[in-house]
Formats: structure tokens, sequence, C-alpha cells
């Protein structure tokens, strides 16, 4: 190789590294971004299944994808400590509950590492969980919280708010569970920087 053509390489790949850094400095989260370009197929394999079953659900799919990256990290093997499963970590009562809306019969739990029922599954007890806050000046955070810790923790949080009712931010102060603050927290930052970079 010449000269001229190994420095004209060099300065090429100067010019890669250096537009590469300015990229990942105004990702705004360049860990995550890093992660992404690295395994760009495991953090977008599933994309068009998260688009079309949000649009079915009427979620925003960048909050379901949020979600599906704080409970997997887009694993659709994901087995969770007291049996959650797949993608968006869905219990079999959950499962049960969601075939019950579906007048179907449960899947059995390991057709639960499915992606498609996984994601049908979780994204429709997410919007039950949405509904159930829609009167809220911000339903996320009540709904993220009942999706971690069940609604009765959200109930006991929430206390008697009928003559005043509580702000997201105010209840988020009430989350007792310091795992199921960050949970919400972590999730509501990845929604964020999905927004703010306009595309999941």
């Amino acid at each position: 190789m010449s000269r001229i053509l190994r420095n004209f390489v060099l300065v090429l790949l100067l010019a890669v590294a250096v537009g590469a850094g300015i990229a990942l400095a105004a990702s705004h989260d360049a860990p995550y971004t890093l992660k992404e370009w690295l395994g760009w197929s495991r953090f977008h394999r599933y994309d068009a299944l998260i688009n079309q079953v949000a649009a079915k659900n009427k979620i925003d799919p960048m909050l379901l994808k949020a979600v599906i990256w704080r409970e997997s990290a887009f694993d659709p093997e994901k087995l969770g400590r007291e049996g959650e499963r797949g993608l968006m970590q869905v219990s079999e009562a959950a499962a049960s509950d969601w075939a019950g809306a579906q007048k179907t019969e449960p899947p059995a739990p390991d057709d639960l590492f499915d992606p498609t029922t996984n994601v049908e599954a979780g994204a429709w007890y997410l919007k039950r969980a949405l509904a159930n806050y829609s009167a809220k000046d911000d339903p996320i955070p009540f709904a993220l919280a009942e999706y971690n810790a069940g609604r009765q923790r959200v109930n006991q949080w929430l206390g008697d708010d009928s003559a005043a009712p509580l702000t997201a931010d105010q209840f988020r102060k009430n989350i007792s569970i310091t795992s199921t603050r960050k949970y919400v927290d972590t999730i509501e930052q990845r929604y964020q920087f999905y927004k703010n970079r306009g595309r999941m």
C-alpha cells in the first residue's frame, strides 16, 4: 500500500471516529446508543411487531418499546425470578387475564416466549393499566407502577385521593418500593429519549 493511500485511509478512519464520537455525544445517552450500534439487530428486531401491536392497542410504540427494553433488554427467552416470561415479562396470571378478555384459552407458559403472543398480552395489560388512570394528569407513571408492582400496591400509594387527586409527581414520591420507583423512572427516561430523537 502506498504512503498516500495509507494516509488517506488513516484520515478516513479518523473522520469516521470523530463523526461517531460527535453522534454519541449528541445522542444524550452514549452508552445506550453505542450498545444499539453494536447490537442493531437485537435492538430493532421487534420494531415492526411493536408498531403493529401498539397501533392495535392505541399505545405510543415508543412507550411500548421502552417497557420491553426495561423488562427484558429485547431478550424473548428471558425468564424472570417469579416465572415471568419473554419480552414483556408476562406472568401466567396476566396471560390468563388477557386470554379471558380475548375469549380464548390461556396460552401455555412456554408459549409466552413467542414474541407475538408476549407483546400482545403485555400491551393489553399496559393498555388496561393506562385506562385505569386516564383521568390523571399523566397516567403513565401510575400505569407503569401497576405493571411492575400490581394494582393493589398502586391503590396503597394513591391512598384516598378522591378529595384531592394526586398528581403524577406526588404519586412518584409515594411509591415506597425503591425498585418500582426506579422502574418507573428508567422507563420514562427511555421513553423521553426515544421521543427526543424522533424514533424508537
